[in-house]
C-alpha cells in the first residue's frame, strides 16, 4: 500500500499562491504553440489543417508550465480528484504539473503517466506513478482533436482499477473531442477553444 501524499509543508504559502491569469497562459500559447502555414499540418488524428497548436513549447516553458498547472488544478479543486493521469506524451507535464500545483495549494493529487504500449520487463505495467486504484482520477491532455489520446488513457485508467471521474485539456480543437469523450461518460472542460487562440492571434500588431 503505497502512504497518502503528504500534505504541504507548514513554511508553504499555500493559500496564497501567485495568481494565475488565463490570458497571459493564452498569450504564450498563441506566441510558444500556435503556428500557421498555407501547406498545411498533418495532426496526430490523421487530420489536415492550416494551423497547428504545439503545445509542448507551453508547458515545457517555465511559466507556461507553472500557468497550466494552477489554472488546471483550480478546475479540480474540490471535486474529490486525488489523482492526474493522461497518455505520455502530451499529458506528461500536465500531470506533473498539477501535481506541484495541488501540492502547494494544499489538495494534493498524485501523478499518472499512461504509457501507449505496455511495459516490456518487469511488471508490464501500462501506468506509472505512485497511486492506486481506486483512487478518483481526472484524464488531462493538452490539445484534443478527436478526443483519441483522450478516450485511451481514461480506458486504460479504468482497467487498471480507477475510478476515471473527469476529463480536461488546455485547448480543443473542436473536432469531435467532445462528442468522444461524451460516449465514454466524461464531459471534456478545455482552458481555452481554437476560437479563443485564433481570435487572440488576429488581436497582435
Amino acid at each position: 500500500m503505497v502512504p497518502p501524499a503528504m500534505p504541504p509543508h507548514a513554511d508553504l504559502p499555500h493559500a496564497n499562491l501567485p495568481h494565475a491569469d488565463p490570458g497571459r497562459l493564452l498569450e504564450l500559447i498563441v506566441r510558444l504553440s500556435y503556428r500557421y502555414s498555407d501547406e498545411g499540418f498533418t495532426l496526430t488524428s490523421g487530420r489536415h489543417s492550416n494551423y497547428y497548436v504545439d503545445l509542448k513549447k507551453t508547458t515545457l516553458h517555465p511559466e507556461g508550465a507553472w500557468l497550466c498547472g494552477r489554472l488546471l488544478f483550480e478546475r479540480l479543486r474540490g471535486r474529490g480528484v486525488l489523482a492526474v493521469g493522461g497518455l505520455t506524451l502530451g499529458a506528461d507535464p500536465l500531470v506533473s504539473a498539477v501535481a506541484v500545483a495541488s501540492h502547494l495549494g494544499g489538495e494534493p493529487m498524485q501523478a499518472i503517466i499512461v504509457r501507449k504500449a505496455a511495459k516490456g520487463h518487469g511488471t508490464g505495467r501500462w501506468v506509472e506513478g505512485p497511486a492506486t486504484p481506486p483512487l478518483a482520477v481526472a484524464v488531462l491532455d493538452d490539445v484534443a482533436t478527436t478526443g483519441k489520446s483522450t478516450v485511451e488513457a481514461a480506458g486504460r485508467l479504468r482497467e487498471a482499477g480507477f475510478d476515471v471521474v473527469a476529463a480536461l485539456c488546455v485547448v480543443d480543437r473542436g473536432e469531435g473531442g467532445r462528442e468522444a469523450l461524451a460516449a465514454e461518460g466524461l464531459t471534456l472542460e478545455a482552458l481555452f477553444t481554437m476560437d479563443d487562440i485564433l481570435a487572440h492571434q488576429r488581436q497582435k500588431p
